[in-house]
This record gives C-alpha cells, sequence and structure tokens, in this order.
C-alpha cells in the first residue's frame, strides 16, 4: 500500500518544475527500512552497518563560498571502508571528475531513480559499467579522491529522480538524508 501512495506521489511530483538547484522531497512517511522516494525498493544505508545516529544533515549547505549548495549527504568513513548499492540496479557510469574524484552512477531497474557515489579509493573488483548490481553488494571504497581534501575519508551520496530520457548526470536531486534517517521527507 505505500508503495502504492509514493508511487502516486511521486507520478504527481514528476510533472512539477521545482527550478535549478531544489531538491525534490516528496512528502511521505518513510519506513524504518528506507525506501526511496516514489520507488517500491527499499534504500540500503550506502554503507553497511553506518550507524543512522552518525548521519548529519548537510543538505544545502554552502559549498565554494556559497557559489553552489550541497546536494546530497557525506558519510565520514575511514579509507577503504567498503560502499555498497542502495538499490537494485544498473552501473550506469564509471567517471572520474575534479569535484567527485573517482565516481559511480547506479541507475534503479525501473529508470527512475539515479544513485550517485563521490570520493571513492577505488572501485570492487568486478565492477563495470553495464553491470547489474543487488542492493547490499559492494561496489567501491570510501576514500578522498576528487575535492574532499587529502584525508577527509567519506562517501558522498546523492539521489536523483530521473525523467524519461535523462542521463546519468541529468535529474531532480533530492534529498537522501530523511530517506536515510528513517524520517518523514518534506520539502
Amino acid at each position: 500500500m505505500l508503495a502504492l501512495i509514493v508511487i502516486g506521489v511521486g507520478g504527481f511530483l514528476s510533472m512539477l518544475s521545482f527550478g535549478p538547484g531544489e531538491g525534490v522531497v516528496p512528502e511521505v512517511a518513510v519506513p524504518r527500512q528506507q525506501a526511496a522516494a516514489g520507488s517500491a525498493a527499499a534504500l540500503a544505508m550506502p554503507i553497511a552497518d553506518y550507524p543512522v545516529a552518525s548521519l548529519h544533515h548537510d543538505w544545502g549547505d554552502p559549498r565554494e563560498g556559497g557559489k553552489r549548495t550541497h546536494q546530497g549527504i557525506d558519510l565520514m568513513a575511514p579509507s577503504g571502508t567498503p560502499v555498497v548499492a542502495a538499490m537494485n540496479g544498473t552501473i550506469e557510469k564509471l567517471f572520474d571528475s575534479d569535484r567527485g574524484g573517482h565516481t559511480l552512477y547506479i541507475r534503479s531497474r525501473d529508470g527512475r531513480w539515479s544513485l550517485y557515489y563521490a570520493h571513492l579509493k577505488g572501485y570492487a573488483p568486478g565492477i563495470a559499467e553495464g553491470q547489474r548490481v543487488a542492493r547490499g553488494q559492494v561496489v567501491g571504497y570510501v576514500g578522498d579522491t576528487g575535492n574532499a581534501g587529502t584525508g577527509n575519508h567519506h562517501l558522498h551520496f546523492a539521489i536523483s529522480w530521473m525523467r524519461a530520457g535523462d542521463r546519468w548526470w541529468q535529474g531532480e536531486p533530492v534529498d537522501p538524508y530523511p530517506l536515510l534517517a528513517g524520517k518523514t521527507a518534506s520539502r
């Protein structure tokens, strides 16, 4: 029943435009086993056994002297800590960038969600574009690549709501904190 409500809300929100830089966060109750808004798939913590109490809500915090805002969540962990697929999907893109360093994008099986993992130390053995991954499968390791800063080991995790035809770098950003913290999501 909850999945139908979430899908209905998701369908409605997909018709709205929120403008650049704003995140889409449907107003739904998120069960303890976190569900990605608009998806029937359960959302796992992207670092296995990461304590919910250690989550810090840094969505919208200024970056680069206020030129942009943070559109994700940073999970602090030691270098080399395994990073896992937060939902079933397909590795859509492995990419190195100045900001994100070693990054990985997973598209949900229904194509409506993209999960972004940044500052990775490296990818898990055998990870390749086009590969299907299961929720909880190790896909990479926490690092400090890109603009993370030497020794600032963490995983930057972001979620985007994808419309038909959106490519891996597109989509509407969604605040992952309420989904990972098991709290009610709201705008």
